[in-house]
């Protein structure tokens, strides 16, 4: 057996540990509510008039967690009875979304939803293709009337369709933060009555909080765009002020990530404020990257700070733990999002405006950590943390 793996069994028996964990548990389950739903109303299945309820999807481009979290919500709508029960696809960084919707359209069965299959819009993170893309949709929208329920994943797709003034609902899914990046007026009200988009207010601030309490960083790294998109992925408002009540430092280094149409520059762009942030902080927040952070340049980002030897924090979610970021919040959590999705989904095509539904979303902290990130870059991690900690990794997954 691993000895890292036995010490941390032996360790796990114990009655300290035990105490610790009945601690914690209590904290957090009073200081974080249990999952929200979107509000009221009837969830069952229901036709459209007899007909199937066409569904459309629109993305800036792919990212890892916009097929996790549509996949989630595809499982609670399974699960619901709107779809057929089926195999999900098996889960991969290079998983494409274009294939994930191909699936859906084509091989996903029930009588309520239609998932369009040329209903598939990507603007590839280039501004003038989301430019054209957006127009083309929204034409069509108003023209053939063809689409009854619009997806729009990420900060790009769920600012065009709320900000488009359509009238076929709409419903934002993984955005970091929708009222910061002007998706919506606040958690209480969308501002539009055709869409809504689920909204976790204390989700960013719970990652800061976790992390500064284990690691207790007095200047914090975090690279982003300088843009208002760029912001709103690294939750800067929520950084800026948590610095000013935990007293710590920001030290900020601006990325390119939706500015550029080249893939290769964005990477570039986040490896060299990688390497100026090793050297002027004592732990870095790696917000969402779209462009910077792929499949392909994970494994080198990782290498630039564990060479640093600092504690790094991924907003993303524990699959960026597994490729060796030191810690992050739990994959689990991703099953709360798609059953509130699903819900969201569910009330809208029973007749509820979109408007009027509850935005608000609360999951509780679960923690990633990965054990031998901590033993490279030389962090002692007290037991209490692998208490609280819900997945635990052993190595560093190669890609």
């Amino acid at each position: 057996m691993n000895i890292k793996l036995e010490r941390w069994i032996l360790i796990k028996s114990t009655a300290t540990r035990t105490m610790t964990a009945l601690l914690i548990f209590c904290f957090l389950f009073f200081l974080v509510p249990s999952v929200s739903f979107a509000g009221q109303g009837p969830v069952n299945p229901v036709k459209n008039n007899g007909a199937k309820w066409r569904i459309a999807l629109y993305q800036g481009g792919d990212y890892e967690d916009y097929s996790k979290i549509l996949l989630a919500t595809i499982k609670g709508l399974m699960e619901m009875g709107w779809i057929e029960t089926a195999r999900m696809p098996e889960q991969k960084r290079t998983q494409s979304m274009e294939k994930i919707w191909s699936w859906l359209s084509t091989e996903v069965k029930g009588e309520y939803i239609d998932f369009i299959q040329d209903g598939f819009y990507d603007a590839e993170w280039e501004e003038s293709l989301r430019n054209n893309l957006k127009k083309e949709l929204f034409t069509r929208v108003e023209s053939k009337k063809d689409i009854d329920l619009i997806l729009a994943l990420g900060t790009w797709a769920a600012q065009d369709v709320s900000r488009a003034r359509i009238k076929v609902p709409g419903v934002g899914i993984s955005i970091s933060d929708p009222v910061a990046s002007g998706i919506i007026k606040s958690v209480e009200d969308s501002g539009n009555d055709y869409f809504t988009v689920r909204v976790d207010p204390l989700r960013d601030e719970q990652q800061i909080r976790i992390f500064h309490d284990i690691v207790g960083f007095k200047r914090l790294g975090v690279p982003h765009e300088d843009s208002v998109e760029g912001r709103s992925y690294a939750a800067m408002d929520v950084i800026e002020r948590l610095a000013k009540e935990l007293d710590f430092e920001i030290v900020s280094e601006f990325t390119q990530e939706t500015t550029v149409t080249s893939k290769k520059i964005a990477v570039e762009s986040l490896k060299n404020a990688l390497k100026y942030l090793i050297k002027t902080s004592d732990a870095i927040y790696i917000p969402v990257a779209p462009n910077g952070l792929t499949p392909e340049s994970i494994s080198d980002m990782v290498e630039i700070t564990n060479r640093g030897g600092i504690p790094t924090f991924s907003q993303s979610g524990s699959q960026e733990v597994k490729k060796g970021f030191f810690m992050s919040i739990a994959e689990s959590e991703f099953k709360f999002v798609g059953e509130f999705n699903a819900n969201t989904i569910a009330r809208i095509l029973n007749g509820a405006k979109p408007g009027e539904l509850n935005q608000l979303f609360e999951a509780p902290p679960k923690i990633a950590i990965n054990l031998k990130t901590a033993e490279v870059i030389g962090f002692d991690l007290p037991v209490d943390v692998l208490v609280a900690a819900d997945e635990i990794y052993q190595e560093i997954e190669n890609p």
